[in-house]
């Protein structure tokens, strides 16, 4: 088995500030027949939540098999969000895509997505999803009442930090509305699958 991909796909990275609404992209994103995308699913080490599927929301490691695949360097890309809690990439999550003859697209965070640009420059699209302003974006977790106020803040903060990395991604698109957020990726993604490579 040699490294060589005779069909090797494309990545798409939408990465994001938590409740930027890169999530409801994405799965627009995969509706699109004509895009041939399909989803990497992460692996993560944290418990399943509520009525989550093993394979099909995240692949679930304990942390100590988490770092034994770390140690044997299976992962694409991999963090450690708090202690023990890591998400990550799997090789073979982007080998079981490209064998079907299709794109990955991942919905990432920030640090993750820039990984893999940084792996494979000229094969990834990396897409930053910009939220109006910070305001707008504590409004959204507020909504969404899933989390306490220091958690809110932590995710404020943290949000704050991935704005500025946005320059380091290939576009930025910004979600004030969303069917116009919608279009600008499809139509990005599009262009960018499209292009022919000598």
């Amino acid at each position: 088995m040699t490294n060589k991909h005779p069909h090797k796909g494309k990545l798409i990275v939408f990465s994001a500030p938590s409740g930027s609404g890169k999530t409801t992209i994405v799965r627009h994103l995969l509706k699109q027949d004509h895009l041939n995308l399909e989803f990497s699913i992460s692996a993560t080490s944290r418990e399943k939540r509520g009525n989550e599927v093993h394979g099909k929301d995240y692949y679930f490691l304990s942390a100590s098999e988490f770092k034994t695949k770390i140690k044997n360097e299976e992962f694409l890309e991999w963090e450690e969000v708090y202690r023990d809690n890591f998400y990550g990439t799997l090789k073979t999550e982007v080998e079981r895509i490209w064998a079907k003859g299709k794109h990955v697209i991942f919905d990432i965070d920030v640090s993750g997505g820039l990984r893999i640009k940084r792996k494979f420059p000229e094969e990834t699209l990396a897409v930053f999803v910009k939220p109006p302003s910070i305001d707008e974006l504590k409004i959204r977790l507020k909504k969404r009442q899933t989390e306490s106020a220091d958690k809110i803040n932590m995710r404020i903060a943290k949000a704050s930090a991935e704005l500025a990395t946005a320059p380091l991604f290939d576009v930025i698109i910004e979600n004030d509305n969303l069917e116009k957020a919608l279009q600008e990726a499809e139509t990005l993604v599009d262009n960018f699958l499209h292009i022919k490579t000598l």
